[in-house]
């Protein structure tokens, strides 16, 4: 089975990307040339303790930590990049700062990212371009998302372009998360990872690789899909959620649409009906969920 790859898998099955991005609303970017290991909390080469208190902190504040590096491990500017982002729609922000060494982070109080408010750092406005290449992670991760990040890198936007560990949903790999909106993308080559930034300097989504928002949870994003689908809509702010109600496996969505006026989707998360592999390293079998669109009505 070591040759086993989670991402052809997926593409074969034919896989929906719509409502698959991890929920998050705050990150913290931490650049570390790596090596990264499997848990880069537990795994990276860092100074001794500063994992397990990341790890402690940024999960008592409920903050996504992520390891970035250059692509191709370049060596990046002097000092270490930090960059704190908040994902919130038309209200999302990133600040950064540099510090002189990763101990420096210990100084560094993440009550304010997690509860969405400003940590006083530089604001940077550029979004970022982080494309996961985890391969210790999985094997997909660093097949396919490093061709695309090495792509970016030459292109126009290189300067916004990090790698990053992992972001979730391995088994759509070449996976990117443009940040600070959190939006992402999946099942990108070179050529696919390049509309990708296009797409975001022009302030548009890319639907055609499109799994979703991280600020909304999963049946919220397919409802987002659904409508920029069904009524051609691209730009970033075409589709703005309003109210988010669950109920067990249905999911209704409040929207405000561009030229179409508020409109609500409800949604229903179907399990699968047969178990397959979903990461390249699973031990087990898993069901592929959807999401299914029930209605789209008038709000």
């Amino acid at each position: 089975m070591t040759d086993f790859r989670c991402a052809a898998a997926s593409r074969e099955r034919g896989d929906a990307l719509a409502g698959t991005a991890s929920t998050v609303r705050s990150y913290l970017l931490v650049e570390h040339a790596g090596p990264w290991g499997v848990d880069v909390l537990r795994d990276a080469r860092l100074p001794y303790g500063l994992g397990v208190h990341l790890r402690e902190v940024a999960g008592r504040h409920r903050v996504r930590v992520l390891l970035i590096r250059r692509p191709g491990r370049r060596a990046g500017d002097a000092g270490v990049h930090v960059f704190a982002c908040r994902a919130a729609g038309p209200e999302s922000w990133t600040e950064t700062v540099v510090l002189d060494e990763l101990n420096d982070l210990r100084d560094l109080d993440l009550a304010p990212l997690g509860a969405g408010r400003s940590l006083g750092l530089e604001p940077h406005t550029p979004p970022l371009l982080a494309v996961c290449t985890h391969g210790r992670h999985d094997a997909c991760c660093a097949e396919l998302g490093r061709p695309a990040a090495l792509a970016l890198a030459d292109g126009p936007h290189a300067d916004e372009v990090w790698e990053t560990s992992h972001v979730g949903g391995d088994r759509f790999a070449g996976n990117l998360v443009v940040l600070p909106r959190g939006l992402y993308y999946g099942g990108l080559d070179a050529a696919a990872a390049l509309a990708v930034a296009d797409a975001t300097a022009a302030g548009e989504v890319l639907l055609d690789h499109f799994r979703g928002r991280s600020d909304l949870p999963m049946g919220a994003q397919a409802a987002d899909s659904a409508l920029r689908r069904e009524l051609g809509l691209t730009g970033l702010d075409d589709v703005l959620a309003r109210s988010v109600r669950v109920d067990g496996e249905v999911t209704t969505a409040r929207f405000d649409v561009a030229g179409h006026g508020a409109r609500e989707v409800v949604v229903r998360r179907v399990p699968g009906e047969t178990a397959h592999r979903l990461t390249c390293s699973a031990r087990r079998d898993n069901p592929v969920p959807r999401h299914e669109v029930v209605e789209v009505r008038p709000a």
